[in-house]
């Protein structure tokens, strides 16, 4: 039997190569002749920086940029070639603000702006930037500001306009592609501040403010470029970071998913797999809007391959059925609690029961 791991993190518990280990000892211990592959996934969000390195076998670089309170920092991104992998989290991600500081409109982007900066000045013409785990909601004007101070100091004096920053920086045209999942637009209903500006500590009082200072953003834009992208799907990732690329770099929006699976040759890999097993913190109905599993899940129904979904958390697991999964199961134990199931060494003991029970079943 062949089964083949692609399994995302199980955010802020363990990482997509931790979920795929448990898995393979549950394997081992039900089937010990089984062929077994496991991959690190993402699909741009947590974890996606060392997903792609993996993948494209890229060298991890340090640079020292400011986190979203301005404090200085070290924050990784990889290379190679002239291919820079980059997760805006390492420079502007929640989880570098304390609790007690999050405030969307004083946290800045403009550590993400001396990462690209330092990818470009290295000569690299191709960027993958993953747009998950963002703590702003600056629509990319720290990023611009950050990149504009690099160049001004590549320079050697003040620069007037955009346009001579990004002259400076870019030694060869550029390409920049944003590895995300979210399709929201930059503003309204749907948008950044009012989606996902609770999440990044926003009061219902700083969401119309933020809404309104990222339209105002838009319109100056516009006048001067004469476009506007404030409205295409993924402006509003990563608290509008996908527009300010979009607008200012005319990066374009993909499936990090997609994008890390053609990479992996991960086709050719399941096309003689018994069985694929993928999984996520927590699955229901929003899984299948094109997260990572349900993006598995395509893949493995083309090739004719049972697709099995774990989760610490299942809801609507009659519709994750109907989509297609061969098998839903939830790890956790109905009497456990949160704080428990959150311990990493309790997710992998469950991840490994769940997957030794579930393979028991399947090669009796």
């Amino acid at each position: 039997m062949k089964y083949v791991l692609a399994i995302d993190s199980f955010k802020g518990c363990i990482s997509s190569a931790e979920a795929a280990e448990a898995a393979a000892r549950g394997i081992s211990v039900a089937d010990r002749h089984a062929e077994v592959v496991k991959l690190t996934v993402s699909d741009g969000g947590e974890g996606m920086l060392q997903a792609f390195s993996q993948a494209l076998q890229a060298e991890t670089v340090q640079c020292c940029v400011h986190d979203p309170m301005m404090r200085r920092i070290t924050a990784n991104y990889a290379v190679k070639d002239k291919t820079a992998i980059i997760e805006v989290a390492e420079a502007c991600g929640l989880s570098l603000i304390e609790p007690e500081n999050r405030n969307p409109l004083v946290a800045t982007s403009y550590g993400v702006g001396e990462l690209v900066a330092d990818a470009m000045t290295r000569s690299c013409t191709h960027l993958i930037i993953g747009l998950g785990g963002s703590g702003t909601s600056d629509c990319g004007i720290g990023m611009l500001k950050g990149m504009m101070d690099a160049a001004q100091r590549l320079a050697g004096k003040p620069l007037s306009t955009w346009e001579e920053g990004w002259r400076y920086l870019m030694k060869e045209p550029v390409n920049i592609v944003l590895a995300s999942d979210v399709d929201n637009p930059l503003t309204g209903p749907q948008g950044a501040a009012t989606v996902f500006g609770p999440q990044k500590g926003a009061t219902e009082e700083m969401i119309p403010i933020l809404d309104r200072r990222a339209k105002t953003f838009a319109e100056m834009s516009k006048k001067h470029f004469g476009y506007d992208r404030s409205c295409l799907p993924g402006a509003g990732a990563a608290g509008g970071l996908g527009y300010g690329f979009m607008q200012y770099m005319d990066a374009k929006m993909q499936s990090g998913a997609e994008l890390l699976l053609d990479w992996l040759g991960f086709d050719a890999l399941i096309k003689d797999a018994d069985a694929v097993i993928t999984g996520e913190g927590s699955s229901d109905r929003q899984t299948l809007m094109g997260k990572l599993p349900v993006v598995i899940l395509r893949h493995a129904q083309k090739a004719g391959v049972p697709c099995w979904l774990i989760a610490g958390r299942i809801t609507s697991r009659d519709e994750l059925l109907d989509a297609g999964f061969a098998k839903v199961s939830c790890i956790n134990p109905e009497s456990i609690s949160l704080a428990e199931a959150l311990k990493p060494a309790t997710a992998k003991q469950n991840i490994c029961l769940t997957i030794q029970n579930t393979t028991t079943r399947a090669t009796c």
